[in-house]
Parts: C-alpha cells; sequence; structure tokens
C-alpha cells in the first residue's frame, strides 16, 4: 500500500492511499505530488464538522484566480468504490463527475452523502491534526512512500 506524507503548517498527515480501489486517481495524486505541484498551496475551504480541502493551484502565492476554481490543466475519471467517507477519508473534490485534477478534501466525520458520488482514495488516522487545519493551512510538502 502506497503512503503519502503531507507536512502542514500544523503538523504532519500521513496517508495511506487505496491503490486497488481508485488506481487512476491515486496515480494521478502521485504524480502531482512527486512534481511538487501541492507544495505551497493550502487549504481554501475548511467546514468544521465537515471537511477540510486543498490542492487548487491558486492559492499559491502571487497566482491570480479565485481559490478554489483552479487544477492542473486536466480532469481525471471518477472510480466510484465501495469506501465511504468517514473520518479522515480522503476523497477526491470536483465540480460534477469526471471533473476532478488535483483538488481533494479530507473529512472531519461521516459524509454518507458523498458516498457514491466522490472517488474515495485514501484515509488517515492523524484526525487531531486534520482538526487543526483552517483555512489558508500551507501544504508545505508531499512526499510518496511507496
Amino acid at each position: 500500500m502506497t503512503k503519502a506524507l503531507m507536512e502542514t503548517g500544523v503538523g504532519t498527515i500521513e496517508l495511506e492511499l487505496f491503490d486497488d480501489d481508485a488506481p487512476g486517481t491515486v496515480t494521478n495524486f502521485i504524480k502531482l505530488a512527486e512534481s511538487g505541484f501541492y507544495d505551497g498551496l493550502s487549504f481554501h475551504r475548511v467546514i468544521d464538522g465537515f471537511m477540510a480541502q486543498g490542492g487548487c493551484p491558486n492559492t499559491r502565492p502571487g497566482v491570480s484566480g479565485m481559490p478554489g476554481t483552479g487544477g492542473p490543466g486536466y480532469t481525471i475519471p471518477c472510480e466510484i468504490n465501495n469506501r465511504k467517507h468517514q473520518a479522515g477519508t480522503l476523497s477526491m473534490a470536483h465540480a460534477g463527475k469526471n471533473t476532478g485534477g488535483s483538488q481533494f478534501f479530507i473529512c472531519h466525520g461521516p459524509q454518507a452523502h458523498l458516498d457514491g458520488v466522490h472517488t474515495v482514495f485514501g484515509h488517515t488516522d492523524n484526525i487531531d491534526i486534520l482538526m487543526d487545519i483552517k483555512g489558508g493551512t500551507i501544504i508545505n510538502k508531499v512526499t510518496i512512500q511507496k
């Protein structure tokens, strides 16, 4: 199982990636992480009790564009699977089916209304660090461990 270490301004989140359940989404996340795409971006949408969302390149300092509207310049297909949105679930954000790219969110708690709608592709047990993330918290670096 592949792991990702997401170093943030409030601590490091260890993410277990679900290679078997969402292979294309995991491959995309790894590609972006290894290219440094996520380094220096911030969590632009954090809703207490719901989730923390990041991965928008428009949050990079000096970049124009509204936070939450950017991506890598391409989209990837959804890979809906049987995984559920629970506390610590890593899932692909999108603006409609097959429109994800780089933005992701990590759930604060169960979000059953997202099951079967968004691609679950990982999980973290570092809920304490997750709950410390606020809007504007920086993602310093994402490192992949295979």
